[in-house]
């Protein structure tokens, strides 16, 4: 009788994980989604509406600040993968990361006023926000970044792997939906335009400082117990200079496709999450509820797909599980650009649509990298996850940053008119609510289609991860 390639070979021994191991992984997730959300939703229509600044300007402050935060994230995985310490290489990080990271998202949203001035206090709010910006982000990578390095060193079984991050993924859709709630909650009872978005950056903080510390206390023993070993044969293997590093990294095939299909999907995805409330307000012409309750239709049904996708990966894998729920996305991105006003309920059919596929941007990308990293480790002999992860999110967050600078600028360029706080919102130009639609729709909808090209071409499959951990295993118990 023939045998496949993953039965014939005998698979070294591997524990599942425990439920509340996964659970409190997951949660570390929120320290991530809640402010992550808050930003994307919100920041850049809460520079333009409520501090006043020009969309070019805002878009500015987004820019440096996301370019900054994807500059910071290799060099923070590089220097969490050469910690020492008695909490292993990963905690320190997060654990000395989280109360910054809750105290600057906080101060973002604060309006002060340095000038009756209007043009030399648009200049200091400018300087006041880009300075906060680039200090949040670099407590967002202390913590974020070794946390999502976690996952390989929590479980290298393929399939427990999809079934963690569908944990850390339903965990980031849950704290999107969470952090919308929230929003939604706070603006029906705080009055006042800038007021409200401060008490939403307090409460949003404290979640996120203590979801972070929830995750290090639940998971820290797993970790711990399962470096150890590792630890001992790390000290005897040569360490790679830096460019050495880079330049394996950047030879490995599956990384660079896994790369580019999570640079696709969230560009794809945060584009549209910074314009939505634009569309829904402008375009559509709906109170701004409704903005919250369409970004809540999204992020729920892509919550309730998260566990139905994760059980489909384990049947057909995870390159098709993208290939089918992906193109969902693409279809809902591309009908809202023929959204009209009035057509309420088809916007949250859209709405509904988009989170079949957005449930694949959450788990796919993300379950795919540490098998990556198990690869790297082979050719290697080094388990270099923070530099994967640092490099991965690297390139994705300076995507962001440059696409969020054009969606400024293009907001700019269209004649779009800022509103000031207490007063009602301006007439916008047709000029304007046509860009709007067009970053709406046909921009991310490119973008997606270039995510389904990369996932095609991704080599690792559930036989070849097998493969490589056989080979793990017979290298490591060598005598």
């Amino acid at each position: 009788m023939d045998q496949s390639p993953s039965s014939a070979l005998p698979k070294p021994e591997i524990k599942t994980l425990r439920f509340t191991t996964k659970f409190t992984y997951g949660v570390g997730e929120l320290s991530a989604a809640i402010p992550g959300n808050i930003l994307s939703f919100f920041f850049l229509f809460f520079l333009t509406n409520i501090a006043g600044l020009s969309a070019s300007k805002a878009g500015t402050v987004m820019l440096i600040s996301k370019a900054w935060d994807a500059i910071n994230d290799p060099l923070i995985g590089w220097l969490s993968d050469h910690t020492r310490s008695p909490w292993g290489r990963r905690y320190p990080w997060i654990v000395c990361g989280a109360v910054p990271l809750g105290l600057f998202f906080m101060l973002l949203w604060i309006v002060p006023t340095f000038s009756q001035d209007a043009t030399l206090n648009q200049q200091a709010l400018f300087g006041y926000y880009g300075v906060l910006g680039v200090l949040f982000y670099a407590a967002f990578t202390s913590v974020l970044l070794p946390f999502s390095a976690l996952a390989p060193e929590l479980t290298q079984d393929y399939h427990e792997r999809t079934s963690l991050i569908s944990f850390k993924s339903a965990f980031s859709v849950g704290g999107a939906i969470l952090a919308l709630v929230l929003a939604q909650v706070i603006f029906s009872v705080v009055e006042h335009p800038s007021q409200k978005y401060l008490v939403l950056g307090i409460v949003c903080a404290t979640c996120a400082v203590v979801s972070a510390y929830v995750s290090v206390l639940g998971t820290h023993r797993v970790v711990l117990n399962q470096q150890e070993p590792e630890t001992v044969n790390e000290s005897v293997r040569p360490s790679l200079p830096w460019r050495s590093q880079i330049g394996y990294i950047f030879t490995n095939r599956p990384f660079l496709y896994v790369m580019g299909i999570y640079l696709c999907s969230w560009l794809g995805v945060q584009i549209t999450a910074a314009i939505l409330p634009y569309f829904v307000i402008n375009w559509m012409g709906l109170p701004d509820h409704h903005f919250t309750q369409v970004a809540i239709a999204v992020q729920g049904t892509a919550l309730a797909m998260m566990f139905i996708w994760s059980f489909v990966s384990k049947r057909l894998g995870k390159k098709a599980v993208y290939l089918i729920g992906m193109p969902l996305l693409i279809l809902a991105e591309a009908g809202l650009f023929f959204l009209q006003p009035g057509q309420v309920g088809l916007l949250y059919g859209l709405a509904v649509l988009a989170g079949f596929g957005i449930a694949t941007a959450y788990l796919i990308p993300w379950s795919m990298l540490p098998d990556v990293v198990d690869l790297d480790e082979l050719n290697s002999g080094q388990r270099r996850e923070g530099i994967f992860y640092g490099f991965m999110v690297l390139f994705q967050k300076m995507g962001f940053a440059i696409a969020l600078f054009l969606v400024g600028k293009i907001l700019d360029w269209a004649g779009f008119i800022s509103s000031v706080a207490g007063e009602p919102n301006p007439v916008q130009p047709e000029s304007a609510l046509f860009a709007i639609r067009m970053i709406i729709g046909p921009l991310p909808t490119l973008i997606l289609l270039c995510g389904l090209v990369f996932s095609y071409f991704y080599p690792i499959t559930r036989e070849v991860h097998v493969q490589i951990l056989h080979q793990l295993w017979e290298r490591n118990h060598q005598s």
